[in-house]
């Protein structure tokens, strides 16, 4: 076990408790974790530093609040549910349109082609109101949210839903990338935990490289089976000068920032989180020690978000 250990160390594997206790401890105050672990206190944050986001439709505080959904979203051609303060994708519902039937009620279609009864959302709501998918354990919000449209460049390689692109942020420079894609087991959702495809991606060019699985290497994705290596994901600068000026806004110096490619408005910040998981060096087939220890050595604090990726990406 212990030459286990060794041999991760001398390939620069960054561990849990490494990431906790160099990176995440000194570096993510915690009075700056609400900012990002609440998506509505994310979403006012946004409009301050003019990152562009999905746009929110409302949010549901109370369970009095629950009758009043359908009134929030009846108009919209589709809509995401999720809790304020939730993690790993949990309690997120994706409809994709709603249906009134003779009786005044509605269904809800959701992306993995289910249907939902009127009562049955509202249960749902009811759950993430509860606290049954927040981080901490309380009571939380619902957040109802707009319903993105795939860009062409995922047609092909994913399946359903949409895809998102985690990169890690480091002292405000990105350091390591990979696009998540969601699959038939993850149920239309860009979650690794759910069964999500992990696609490491070259952070000098953004061509997708190594994807993996379920911690299972792979070449083609398992359910449209498409090779995914050596595609160039778009507006690829944009997206990395928009992680960067996540560090500035967040004021976390070690985060992980979640990108989507919507059809018509191009790169959109989802979330960041203030404890990224690690197995972005599964999909990239490499460690973070080596890219996080570049950061230091070139880190200036006079650079501003594009110079930062530029300085990042002239030293890989």
């Amino acid at each position: 076990m212990i030459s286990l250990f060794k041999k991760f160390e001398s390939e620069g594997i960054l561990g849990i408790n490494r990431r906790i206790g160099e990176f995440i401890l000194p570096n993510n105050p915690r009075e700056f974790y609400p900012l990002v672990d609440d998506k509505w206190k994310t979403a006012e944050l946004t409009r301050q530093f003019h990152v562009p986001m999905p746009k929110h439709y409302g949010r549901i505080d109370t369970f009095g609040g629950i009758q009043n959904t359908k009134n929030l979203v009846i108009n919209q051609p589709g809509f995401v549910v999720k809790p304020a303060n939730g993690g790993m994708g949990n309690g997120i519902l994706v409809i994709t349109k709603s249906e009134s039937l003779e009786n005044g009620k509605y269904l809800f279609h959701k992306a993995d082609g289910r249907v939902l009864l009127e009562k049955e959302l509202n249960h749902h709501i009811s759950g993430i109101l509860s606290g049954l998918y927040s981080l901490d354990g309380n009571s939380d919000t619902c957040i109802l949210q707009e319903r993105l449209e795939c860009h062409p460049f995922f047609q092909e390689i994913s399946f359903r839903g949409i895809p998102d692109i985690r990169v890690i942020v480091y002292l405000g420079y990105p350091v390591m990338a990979m696009l998540r894609l969601p699959t038939k087991e993850s149920g239309g959702r860009a979650n690794l935990h759910q069964g999500a495809l992990g696609v490491g991606v070259d952070l000098i060019s953004g061509t997708l490289t190594h994807a993996v699985c379920n911690d299972k290497l792979i070449k083609v994705h398992p359910d449209t089976k498409q090779e995914l290596s050596g595609r160039v994901i778009p507006h690829w600068n944009v997206i990395l000068e928009m992680a960067s000026r996540c560090y500035d806004m967040s004021g976390l110096g070690y985060l992980g920032v979640d990108i989507v490619l919507d059809e018509t408005r191009g790169p959109l910040l989802l979330e960041m989180n203030a404890r990224p998981g690690l197995g972005i060096q599964i999909a990239n087939r490499m460690g973070l020690v080596s890219r996080l220890s570049l950061v230091e050595k070139i880190r200036d604090t006079a650079d501003g978000p594009e110079r930062r990726v530029r300085r990042m990406l002239g030293e890989l």
